[in-house]
Protein backbone atom coordinates (compact mmCIF):
# COMPACT_ATOMS: atom_id res chain seq x y z
CA UNK A 1 0.00 0.00 0.00
CA UNK A 2 1.43 3.29 -0.84
CA UNK A 3 1.35 6.43 1.65
CA UNK A 4 2.40 9.74 2.06
CA UNK A 5 3.71 10.70 5.04
CA UNK A 6 3.53 14.87 5.78
CA UNK A 7 5.82 16.95 7.72
CA UNK A 8 6.50 20.32 8.70
CA UNK A 9 9.20 21.95 8.21
CA UNK A 10 9.68 24.57 11.71
CA UNK A 11 12.90 26.43 11.98
CA UNK A 12 13.14 26.42 15.49
CA UNK A 13 11.83 22.41 15.85
CA UNK A 14 12.79 20.83 12.97
CA UNK A 15 10.80 18.58 10.83
CA UNK A 16 7.44 17.89 12.72
CA UNK A 17 5.47 14.79 11.49
CA UNK A 18 2.23 15.39 10.94
CA UNK A 19 0.43 12.24 9.81
CA UNK A 20 -0.16 9.78 6.98
CA UNK A 21 -2.73 9.42 4.19
CA UNK A 22 -2.97 6.55 1.74
CA UNK A 23 -3.03 6.44 -1.43
CA UNK A 24 -6.16 5.33 -3.45
CA UNK A 25 -6.45 6.73 -6.43
CA UNK A 26 -7.15 4.80 -9.34
CA UNK A 27 -6.16 7.14 -12.30
CA UNK A 28 -2.52 7.96 -12.06
CA UNK A 29 -2.76 10.80 -14.01
CA UNK A 30 -4.64 12.74 -10.97
CA UNK A 31 -1.61 11.76 -8.53
CA UNK A 32 0.52 14.66 -8.85
CA UNK A 33 2.97 16.26 -5.95
CA UNK A 34 0.95 19.28 -6.24
CA UNK A 35 -2.56 17.28 -5.62
CA UNK A 36 -0.79 15.41 -2.67
CA UNK A 37 0.23 18.70 -0.96
CA UNK A 38 -2.91 19.81 -1.41
CA UNK A 39 -4.21 16.78 -0.01
CA UNK A 40 -2.24 16.96 2.90
CA UNK A 41 -2.43 20.58 3.73
CA UNK A 42 -6.08 19.99 3.15
CA UNK A 43 -5.90 17.54 6.50
CA UNK A 44 -3.27 18.70 8.24
CA UNK A 45 -1.95 22.59 7.81
CA UNK A 46 -4.60 24.74 6.45
CA UNK A 47 -2.97 27.76 7.41
CA UNK A 48 1.10 26.21 6.31
CA UNK A 49 2.54 27.45 3.27
CA UNK A 50 2.93 24.58 1.08
CA UNK A 51 6.78 25.40 1.15
CA UNK A 52 6.52 24.31 4.54
CA UNK A 53 4.97 20.88 4.40
CA UNK A 54 6.01 18.03 2.54
CA UNK A 55 5.96 14.50 2.06
CA UNK A 56 7.67 11.24 1.39
CA UNK A 57 6.24 8.51 -0.37
CA UNK A 58 6.39 5.06 1.09
CA UNK A 59 4.95 1.56 0.81
CA UNK A 60 3.73 -0.31 3.71
CA UNK A 61 4.38 -3.77 4.76
CA UNK A 62 1.99 -5.93 6.25
CA UNK A 63 2.89 -5.48 9.53
CA UNK A 64 2.64 -1.42 9.57
CA UNK A 65 -0.82 -1.05 7.52
CA UNK A 66 -2.72 -1.46 11.04
CA UNK A 67 -0.89 1.88 12.75
CA UNK A 68 -0.01 4.20 9.46
CA UNK A 69 -0.94 7.33 11.18
CA UNK A 70 2.46 6.58 14.04
CA UNK A 71 5.42 8.39 13.46
CA UNK A 72 8.40 5.88 12.60
CA UNK A 73 10.21 4.36 15.84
Amino acid sequence: MTVYKFYLHDATKGEIFLGALPERRKNPKRITDEAIINWGRKYFGMNANAEDIFFIKTVLDESEKRYPNLPPA
